[in-house]
């Protein structure tokens, strides 16, 4: 069990050092300077610009950079942002509220939705409300994400004026919890419309595999009534796959995020991602790329543990 736990892990490490690298590169390589904002100034002078850049450490070779970047994060230093010379890590901390309740309600709302249509789907194979669910399931993962948040503001707020348009609060209002509900309606519905889809898909194959197995029909045989049979037997045996697709939804949701974030302005890491790529902010997009790149990894760990406590089978063939 701890050898297996000890290659998790450094795998992770890898993983984590493949994207540092990429990320890294990507960022330095695109096109844009950070210091274009400063140049712009009134009485901004070469000398001062190349100051300026020598203080962040900008003219130094690009492996260098790397490795000095590398340095301080391996220590905490997390570096400051280019652009208000705030801690980076401050600066995720303060952003990463926002996006943990966006998607944590989004994940409710996908799992709960997602996983009772395919539930009925599964139970009921072949029926017109199964094919429904099929259909509107295809419909929902063909579409992008932020092509719902538009005709969601569209309809909800511009032409029925039901629900925000944006923003986490109503902006010179004081803070009130039904205020912040109504503003986190939309933004969650639609992060959780192209998860809720998948949700359904893998609950309704997993539950019909369950289904056509030889111990259902064994149980059938028995007298067991249908609502045993479910509770004890198909359920229990298709939460596996499910929980492969718990850890798999984590970094999905975070991604989409950076998608709602920007079409209903929510000021989560994602808007801050964003934000950081126009303004050039290198550490600020690292810092964050690597935040997002421990979190999904961690994912997977923490999923691989709930296999195990799921399946006893694996706890005895580990050592």
């Amino acid at each position: 069990m701890t050898d297996a736990f000890v290659s998790r892990l450094a795998r992770m490490a890898v993983t984590l050092a493949i994207v540092s690298v990429t990320g890294f590169l990507l960022l330095h390589l695109a096109p844009g300077d950070p210091l274009a904002q400063f140049a712009l100034s009134p009485g901004m002078t070469a000398t001062q610009l190349g100051a300026m850049r020598h203080q962040m450490g900008l003219d130094a070779a690009l492996p260098l950079q790397y490795l000095r970047w590398l340095g301080a994060l391996l220590t905490g230093d997390w570096g400051r942002s280019f652009r208000d010379h705030q801690p980076v890590l401050t600066i995720i901390l303060g952003h990463l509220g926002a996006t943990l309740e966006l998607a944590g309600t989004a994940a409710l709302l996908a799992i709960w939705t997602g996983a009772a249509a395919g539930l009925y789907g599964a139970f009921r194979q072949g029926s017109r409300a199964d094919h429904l669910i099929t259909v509107a399931s295809i419909i929902l993962l063909s579409i992008p994400t932020f092509w719902f948040g538009l005709v969601f503001i569209s309809l909800f707020s511009v032409r029925l004026g039901w629900l925000p348009s944006g923003n986490i609060h109503t902006v010179g209002a004081p803070f009130s919890p039904a205020d912040y509900l109504k503003h986190l309606i939309l933004p969650a519905t639609v992060l959780a419309l192209a998860s809720a889809a998948t949700w359904s898909r893998y609950t309704r194959n997993a539950v019909a595999d369950v289904l056509g197995q030889d111990f259902i029909r064994t149980a059938r045989a028995k007298g067991l009534s249908p609502r045993k049979i479910r509770s004890r037997h198909v359920l229990r045996n298709a939460l596996l796959p499910m929980i492969t697709l718990a850890g798999l939804q984590f970094p999905t949701l975070l991604s989409g995020a950076l998608v709602t974030e920007t079409v209903f302005t929510w000021p989560g890491i994602g808007r801050l991602f964003l934000d950081s790529l126009e303004y050039r902010d290198y550490p600020v997009a690292m810092g964050i790329l690597m935040f997002s790149a421990v979190l999904a990894t961690a994912g997977s760990i923490v999923t691989d543990a709930l296999y195990t406590v799921a399946d006893p089978r694996l706890r005895q063939a580990r050592p």
